[in-house]
């Protein structure tokens, strides 16, 4: 009965976003429309303009777009299709990560994860606690180092297996890969993904300044392995399994299927960071490994199609969930008010001491985060308009960097608008807001670390 009562008071994240979708969408009546002028994809300092709008009610029911040199706020008409065009927007990860819940339900119905994970806790005698000091170090290092993300999609379903063969709750192997890809890009010490983008904006050497951050780093891991830890010591005081391993060797079909699994995996690192791979190409990718996967596993034709189809169902409303998170997007665009947002944020941080300055930028990325949750798109809106902002206020380009880099790897770990988080969830069947309760303690203990590392990154003048 108490399970059941706790289903009952858990929110489906549906929910959540669609109550964000129609906050978005009443925001475009009461917060002013404006933009700035963009050279390119970048935002130009100081040209932010008002426009012109007329909030009244009869635009709710407004049933074709206006003027587009005037602002208007969004129709209920405009939100409805915001959901649509959210999808279309957000088809190549939504794809992706369809493709990738077949694939596992190939390796699952094939008997390969399970066989696999059996071998891997018999070679460290089932500590648990060696197993994840490890692969968060190997996880974290390749976001800091590589920007690696999305490509740990693969790996999340084997961890949640781990997880759950040693008697744990799914979300444990959840989170040792996604605290460790938030702990790396917390830092990015030469992850190209924001830096590229971020440093020239403020006038520096792309990957400068990486000894700091690479400190930074440490800091944060050792605190993301030492929060992982406590949670599994908790949890296994509560509930005392008994492990009965098996130590026979694997089967030619499981070591062949995993073996393919790991070099699928080592080339699609070297591939996406050499061709630039986009959702479609890693889309194509996937299908040629499941293919391969399904003629190893000895299924059958119409075993491995029921298998890929069962692991495509596991994965389909948290796949929809990232097109509603894309329509949260399309509305603030619609409405012309995502560029006022920023704006207003740019104003609270003011001109005062570099420490407080350094904070305020903090705490603006942390908010403009859930607006924009593209590392990449957040550097390229919010970089042009805080570099000036740090001149003012006497601090300097590379500690503009790292409030960016800390504001906006602190938000991701459960902005529900995140895609990359939404497919996370998804590949492990996690709900949003079961993640929101689990990290909010590390999440409130990472946004304190950041505060005090920018306030020695000042001091030091960093």
């Amino acid at each position: 009965m108490a399970e059941n009562a706790s289903e009952r008071k858990t929110l489906n994240p549906l929910i959540i976003l669609l109550g964000i979708l129609v906050l978005a969408g009443a925001m475009s009546y009461f917060v002013e429309s404006g933009r700035y002028e963009r050279n390119g994809r970048l935002v130009v300092p100081g040209s932010y303009q008002v426009l012109d709008k007329e909030p009244q009610v009869a635009h709710l029911f407004r049933a074709t777009a206006g003027d587009a040199e005037q602002a208007y706020p969004v129709s209920i008409t405009e939100l409805l299709m915001s959901i649509p065009l959210g999808l279309e927007r957000g088809a190549g990860l939504i794809f992706m990560v369809l493709i990738i819940g077949g694939m596992f339900g190939i390796l699952t119905k094939g008997g390969a994860v399970d066989a696999g994970l059996e071998r891997l806790l018999s070679l460290v005698k089932g500590n648990i606690y060696v197993l994840v000091i490890a692969l968060m170090l190997v996880f974290s290092a390749g976001s800091t180092f590589l920007g690696l993300a999305s490509e740990y999609l693969l790996v999340i379903p084997l961890m949640v297996a781990m997880a759950q063969r040693l008697g744990m709750a799914p979300i444990i192997g959840f989170a040792i890969v996604t605290v460790s890809v938030k702990v790396g890009y917390l830092s990015s010490v030469s992850n190209p993904l924001p830096l590229t983008i971020a440093q020239p904006l403020v006038g520096l050497q792309i990957f400068s300044g990486a000894g700091f951050r690479f400190a930074c780093y440490l800091v944060f891991l050792l605190i993301g392995i030492g929060f992982m830890l406590w949670v599994i010591r908790r949890q296994a005081k509560g509930e005392q399994v008994e492990l009965v391993l098996n130590h026979s060797r694997l089967s030619w079909r499981h070591s062949l299927m995993l073996v393919v699994l790991m070099a699928s995996i080592g080339f699609l690192v070297y591939a996406s960071n050499t061709w630039h791979w986009k959702h479609e190409a890693l889309s194509a990718y996937y299908i040629g490994i499941s293919l391969l996967l399904a003629v190893i596993s000895g299924l059958g034709a119409n075993g491995a199609a029921d298998a890929f189809v069962s692991g495509m169902k596991k994965v389909l409303l948290a796949s929809f969930l990232i097109g509603v998170a894309s329509a949260v997007a399309v509305t603030l665009e619609q409405g012309q008010i995502l560029d006022s947002v920023v704006h207003s944020l740019v104003g609270l941080i003011g001109e005062g001491s570099p420490t407080v300055a350094a904070s305020g930028m903090f705490m603006a990325q942390l908010l403009l985060d859930f607006l924009i949750p593209s590392t990449s798109g957040q550097a390229a809106v919010s970089m042009p308009i805080m570099g000036p902002i740090g001149q003012l206020s006497g601090v300097s380009g590379q500690t503009t960097v790292l409030a960016f880099l800390f504001g906006n790897g602190i938000t991701n770990m459960l902005t529900p608008t995140s895609g990359t988080l939404l497919a996370y969830l998804a590949t492990a069947n996690v709900g949003w807001a079961q993640w929101a309760r689990f990290v909010l303690p590390l999440w409130a203990i990472f946004i304190v670390t950041a505060l005090v590392l920018l306030g020695v990154a000042v001091q030091i003048g960093f």
